[in-house]
């Protein structure tokens, strides 16, 4: 008989569960994701950030950035010379490990819609 369980023991459970809140926690806030989106698809000043994340504000992209530098996921670059002074926010080597995840959720995302779409008896 098939069965829908991970095979886990109680210790991979448990590290599993361990790893999984570890990622949530970096990435699992409302506009995380989102915001790695815009900087992964090339939009790296803040305020192209904000135009392209429609309703998010200055302050909430700013703490999100933050978070993000601090997980090593995006770098902030500041061209002092310039007037007005330029920002720019680029993915770091490591923010590309992230690649394959949002793929995978967003084709999840279309199929759930789909899914949930045409079983819409609205």
């Amino acid at each position: 008989m098939a069965t829908n369980k991970l095979d886990y023991s109680p210790l991979q459970c448990t590290n599993r569960l361990s790893a999984t809140e570890d990622a949530l926690y970096v990435l699992g806030g409302r506009w995380t994701i989102r915001v790695m989106i815009a900087i992964l698809g090339g939009h790296t000043r803040f305020n192209d950030l904000q135009r392209s994340l429609n309703s998010i504000s200055a302050r909430v992209l700013s703490s999100e950035l933050k978070k993000l530098e601090v997980n090593h996921l995006v770098e902030r670059t500041v061209f002092a010379d310039q007037t007005p002074v330029l920002v720019e926010y680029v993915p770091t080597e490591y923010s590309q490990s992230l690649k394959d995840i949002i793929t995978a959720l967003a084709e999840w995302g279309v199929t759930h819609k789909k899914k949930i779409t045409a079983n819409y008896k609205g």
